[in-house]
């Protein structure tokens, strides 16, 4: 659901009303921070009390976020942290940093976010690392096949202080973008339509030869051509379209993706291949950040740490409560309502996928962009280090028993 809808019962009519007095930031801000639906009146209220809070003081630094296609109701359901970020730094500085977030892809959408922080349009971004990746090539790093092998994996990395030399500083070096924090889940394939009639996915062997829509990762279309899986490069935002139309069997993407893009209705089985990273990450531009004072740094740090701490617990309930990606699947949730079946592959069958296209089975494959990788973090193996940090914590551990650390204490 979008703000060209409704939000949480509110008009769109409305909604910019209150934007145009208080701000669409200060709206958005104090919309977040309703869990459940809301009068205009209290949305009034609550914008009117955050705006004065914002604007209490002058700020020192006003910080443009172009958080892609996100607003306050969607981030209720992918709990990618954007909001809560902007809303913890501001208070965190008291008010020195304003950030003004700009989402609703209106200053910038999956694939352009990147690049339009890099060109100083917009200061800190979101969107996934994946559709990033055309931007700033080094975040193909996190999309090598079967490299993370649970959400809990991807969270001990993203913490782990060997993240730093691994996936922050090559960033920061090639790109000019601190990586911040992200939310974690892995991708699989969702079928549309077509599929609706038909028995639940239990084998990979019965998605080859589907056509399935591609994000921007070189990396991922690697794993996906020696899966059969004939990836087909279509934007984001028109993937809805393609799924609805039958111009694609399915898409590569993650189970919370499909519910805040509000594309459930045009999903019938959420397949969880779990093949590669799907990773809606937050960076700031390095240039904007070495602007800062040390204090004001450190605060963006905390901020940073805190929303890494909040995603990772609030985006592990979502999925079970808000979107139903689970086993049983619980009542009234997004995927229930819209017949949205969740396809749990056996171990076995992980393992059969894993040993079509991971590096580990097929090196061949991967030899170009993972030389070149090396290259650019200084000649590290960064396929077997970020296997082998993402080993280290047990198989079965829970994504929200990973110990959070702030990885670039070390």
């Amino acid at each position: 659901m979008t703000i060209g809808n409704k939000l949480s019962g509110i008009s769109r009519r409305d909604l910019f009303k209150l934007a145009g007095q208080y701000g669409m930031s200060s709206t958005l801000l104090a919309a977040g921070s309703f869990g459940g639906a809301m009068s205009i009146a209290n949305l009034a209220r609550a914008a009117e009390s955050t705006y004065e809070r914002r604007f209490a003081k002058e700020a020192k630094h006003t910080l443009k976020m172009g958080a892609s296609g996100f607003n306050a109701r969607n981030l209720l359901i992918e709990r990618a942290g954007g909001l809560e970020f902007a809303r913890d730094l501001e208070s965190r500085t008291d008010g020195e940093i304003r950030v003004e977030f700009i989402g609703d892809n209106q200053i910038c959408g999956q694939t352009s976010c990147v690049e339009k922080t890099q060109q100083g349009i917009v200061d800190i971004y979101s969107a996934s690392t994946q559709n990033s990746a055309g931007g700033a090539p080094y975040l193909n790093v996190l999309d090598y096949a079967y490299m993370f092998p649970s959400r809990a994996a991807q969270y001990h990395f993203l913490y782990s202080p060997e993240s730093n030399k691994l996936l922050r500083e090559p960033l920061e070096e090639r790109h000019g973008l601190k990586f911040l924090f992200s939310h974690c889940e892995l991708r699989g394939i969702q079928l549309g339509q077509g599929w609706k009639d038909r028995p639940t996915v239990t084998k990979v062997e019965e998605l080859f030869g589907t056509k399935n829509r591609v994000t921007g990762t070189q990396l991922g279309r690697i794993a996906m051509q020696a899966l059969n899986l004939n990836p087909v490069p279509v934007a984001w935002e028109e993937t809805l379209d393609g799924l609805r139309q039958g111009l694609i069997d399915g898409a590569e993407t993650w189970a919370s993706a499909v519910a805040y893009a509000g594309m459930t209705p045009v999903v019938s089985q959420s397949v969880d291949l779990k093949f590669f990273c799907g990773t809606e990450h937050t960076s700031i531009s390095t240039k904007v950040y070495n602007s800062l004072s040390e204090e004001l740094q450190n605060a963006v740090m905390e901020s940073a740490y805190w929303t890494q701490v909040h995603v990772q617990g609030a985006n592990e309930a979502a999925l079970v409560n808000t979107v139903g990606f689970s086993d049983p699947q619980l009542p009234n949730t997004m995927f229930v309502k819209d017949d949205v079946r969740c396809a749990f592959l056996a171990d076995d069958q992980i393992k059969i996928a894993e040993e079509m296209c991971s590096p580990e089975f097929q090196p061949q494959l991967w030899e170009q962009w993972r030389e070149r990788l090396n290259n650019w973090a200084g000649g590290i193996d960064t396929y077997q280090e970020i296997y082998d940090v993402a080993r280290q914590i047990p198989k079965d551990t829970l994504p929200e028993n990973v110990e959070p650390r702030r990885w670039w204490k070390g």
